[in-house]
């Protein structure tokens, strides 16, 4: 369970450019009886803002934030739609359109993904230096061992991570730290938008609390825009400007968090905020093998030794 305290979020996204424009956007699978995993997205992501992506497993989210990268595969399928990013230029880039080395330069050079688990998502048998070297080699051929290096030890000190673990492995390093490392790898290239897919879901709650605060800050820093996904609602409350809730592969409602927190308008989304407990309020009984908990001790007539 995440923390009651509230994060600080951002400008209103109404004030901010859009970074991305999602039009009715259909993810189909192509299996024996073909299964239509996204129907009809729409939403806009602005610049600075953070997204919340919100809804049970299943629902499409994951499905979603692999089209927008790109990364989808068969059986997989977009059936129809646009999806259009916004530079700062004011290019409208057709990202649907996008293949082979522009497809490439296009991830994480303008748009990152931070995957689930990241000890799956990390080389385990590569240094985390070998890795952000990688990255950094195949999208900016051009800067030299020392220019690497110091853009290696940058991003991992904006995460908090001390740069003599670039010599590391993964599995030398706890939970948090590996999370760190990759939402440092997301960022780079200095991309304009980072998608988070459950970025904190196996981490404790003290460790998730200081994962998300980093997040805020390196947004406010750097002024990128964030799609974070989880099916923690109360998690993406403290975060999120705005957060689009989906229900078998359709945003049933996009809102802001306070406005989605106050006055919730779909009954899917009013059932995700009542399936969290409160920890707040009178303390309640629990009944086990016939004895409350909530009672003091039994009574006892033993005479203390």
């Amino acid at each position: 369970m995440t923390s009651t305290a509230t994060l600080a979020v951002g400008p209103d996204a109404t004030d901010r450019d859009a970074v991305l424009t999602i039009r009715d956007l259909t993810v189909v699978y192509e299996v024996e009886e073909p299964v239509t995993a996204v129907k009809g997205a729409s939403l806009t992501l602005h610049r600075g803002e953070i997204l919340g992506l919100a809804g049970e497993s299943g629902c499409g989210k994951t499905t979603l934030a692999y089209a927008v990268n790109r990364l989808h595969r068969p059986p997989a399928r977009i059936a129809s739609g646009d999806i259009v990013f916004h530079d700062r230029a004011g290019h409208d880039v057709d990202v649907l359109a996008l293949e082979d080395a522009d497809l490439r330069e296009f991830r994480w050079s303008q748009l990152s993904m931070v995957f689930q688990g990241a000890m799956n998502a990390l080389n385990p048998v590569t240094s985390i230096r070998a890795q952000l070297r990688d990255t950094l080699r195949a999208h900016r051929p051009r800067m030299t061992r020392a220019q690497v290096e110091a853009r290696s030890v940058e991003v991992l000190e904006r995460v908090g991570v001390d740069p003599r673990r670039l010599s590391s492995y993964p599995h030398e390093l706890s939970g948090g730290m590996r999370q760190r490392v990759m939402i440092a790898m997301a960022m780079l290239l200095e991309p304009q938008i980072m998608i988070m897919d459950e970025p904190t879901t196996a981490l404790d709650v003290v460790v998730q609390r200081e994962i998300l605060t980093e997040i805020v800050r390196l947004r406010d820093e750097l002024d990128f825009a964030v799609v974070f996904i989880t099916h923690d609602l109360p998690l993406l409350l403290e975060i999120s400007d705005r957060i689009a809730v989906m229900l078998r592969g359709e945003i049933v409602e996009l809102d802001t968090s306070q406005r989605l927190l106050r006055e919730p308008r779909h009954p899917y989304t009013r059932k995700l905020l009542g399936s969290f407990p409160s920890l707040h309020g009178e303390r309640g009984a629990f009944i086990r093998s016939g004895v409350d908990e909530t009672a003091g001790p039994e009574p006892t007539t033993e005479v203390p030794a």
